[in-house]
């Protein structure tokens, strides 16, 4: 009955990370120059898609509007070995698409090209970022639309891939937990060493002293 419970608690917690972290809605700003870095940890072999869209602020309305067509973003994607796995120009308003390969903590960077557009140039931009992670990156009217699914079919295929997505990040804090493991006992194992070779110069040095002072002593002729 305990075990039952355990196991019920734990798939709860791991629903919950999985539900929080598969989808990540935000607005920042950024400067002419300035470059916006976000990390998600992500397992691996895994669809994430970004939409974002741009507001450059008006002076005199003293609002953000919506960005030319001429303003554009640069997306750089580099996964946890700094790896770049994506880097392209978009425009002022895009989607961008990558899988990842490796689990880990990905770093996505943004920056406009302020340098090419005169109109930004000394003003602030605000940008509409929304990141879906793993299944909830599918558009599943489109998939049951291209694959003529009927609406059970489509349940079935959408329990599935929650599935398989919930077994990669059961499968991720895994990595993560034997990592730490290995940190830690690396980290044991170096405090170990260190208490012995300290000990050792502990030893050593009153070896030394007792020998300096009974040659001192011997030299006095005290002894």
């Amino acid at each position: 009955m305990v075990s039952v419970r355990m196991r019920s608690c734990v798939l709860s917690v791991v629903l919950l990370n999985v539900f929080y972290s598969v989808v990540s809605s935000l607005y920042f700003h950024i400067g002419e120059t300035e470059k916006k870095c976000f990390i998600e940890e992500i397992p691996d072999e895994t669809m994430i898609i970004g939409n974002y869209r741009t507001q450059l602020y008006d002076k005199q309305r003293e609002e953000y509007l919506p960005a030319t067509q001429g303003l554009g973003m640069f997306v750089e994607v580099k996964d946890p070995d700094d790896k770049v796995i994506l880097s392209r120009q978009y425009g002022s308003e895009g989607r961008f698409t990558f899988t990842s390969h490796t689990p880990g903590e990905h770093q996505i960077c943004l920056h406009s090209n302020s340098s090419k557009f005169a109109l930004f140039a000394g003003g602030m931009l605000r940008v509409h970022l929304d990141i879906q992670v793993g299944e909830h990156a599918n558009n599943y009217a489109e998939i049951a639309a291209k694959d003529k699914l009927t609406e059970l079919q489509l349940r079935v295929r959408q329990l599935v891939e929650q599935v398989d997505q919930i077994q990669k990040e059961q499968n991720y804090q895994r990595y993560r937990e034997e990592r730490f493991r290995q940190t830690s006992e690396s980290t044991n194992q170096r405090v170990l060493w260190w208490s012995i070779v300290q000990t050792l110069i502990l030893v050593a040095i009153g070896i030394w002293q007792m020998r300096h002072l009974k040659s001192f002593f011997e030299a006095k002729k005290l002894v």
